[in-house]
């Protein structure tokens, strides 16, 4: 098996060694991942600059490679043979923090997986919920929070990838989210569904040492609606959620809603 792995906390995070020295288990793991933190940049790929790839040795002497570009163009640069590395699938992640809900159409890792779907592979997302200050980075929320349990999800995951591999339909790719718990607290896992988030965030007026004004947006942490059988609920209970999400947007059922507004009439003839 030819996993790619990447994320979006960057090549030095605790997380992405995690889950590589895991998938090495299970499967030849190519890793390639932002030069730096680029968390919550979504699908975004780099446009009129060119992308360095450097190799890079990682915390325990193990071989990376460190992308000055986007999660999603450090998979597509895999997919267009820089490497010389055909992925059978791609797994990105563990992340620094949750994705649920309605954070994944934010996440760098999300969308990371999802590129595999463009590429024709299945993808993994792979996020540890933490209690931490909002948008600390990776080692802020080391330092702040002492222990990060990425043990039991990478075990859990390498499982997993090999699983998807063969029975995750085409298309699709998983989000998995696991509570930040030591090995035996984690009580189990389960299919789950996206929750729903609500954000509370607060326009705030900054000032840097020169006077300049500059406003502050996204300063608290979100909240969600309780329901039963969401990730949420899942992360709550103790558990490692499993939710399947895919790319198809089309809302086929407002399709048929909207046929009586007639849009070529509208082109044609103006509105009547």
């Amino acid at each position: 098996m030819r996993i790619v792995l990447t994320n979006d906390d960057g090549i030095d995070a605790p997380g992405l060694l995690a889950a590589r020295q895991a998938l090495e288990r299970i499967g030849d793991v190519l890793t390639v991942a932002p030069d730096q933190n680029r968390s919550g940049v979504g699908r975004s790929i780099t446009f009129g600059r060119s992308i360095r790839v450097e190799k890079r040795e990682m915390a325990d002497g193990g071989t990376g490679y460190a992308c000055s570009g986007t999660p999603v163009d450090c998979v597509r640069l895999v997919a267009l043979g820089l490497m010389d590395f055909e992925p059978d699938i791609v797994v990105s992640g563990i992340n620094h923090g949750e994705n649920l809900g309605d954070d994944i159409t934010y996440s760098g890792t999300v969308a990371a997986a999802f590129e595999g779907i463009v590429i024709g592979v299945p993808g993994i997302a792979i996020s540890l919920s933490i209690d931490r200050p909002w948008h600390e980075t990776a080692q802020e929320q080391t330092d702040m929070n002492g222990k990060l349990h990425f043990e039991p999800v990478a075990e859990f995951a390498a499982r997993l990838t090999k699983i998807a591999l063969k029975g995750l339909p085409k298309g699709r790719i998983l989000s998995v989210n696991a509570p930040n718990l030591p090995e035996g607290e984690v009580k189990g896992a389960r299919i789950t569904r996206l929750g729903r988030r609500f954000y509370q965030d607060e326009l705030v007026e900054v000032r840097d040492e020169e006077g300049r004004l500059a406003y502050d947006i996204y300063n608290n942490p979100p909240g969600h609606h309780e329901e039963e059988g969401t990730d949420f609920a899942a992360i709550k209970n103790s558990e490692i959620s499993v939710t399947p999400i895919h790319l198809e947007l089309t809302d086929t059922a407002g399709m048929e809603e909207l046929d009586d507004w007639d849009v070529n009439g509208i082109f044609e003839n103006g509105v009547r």
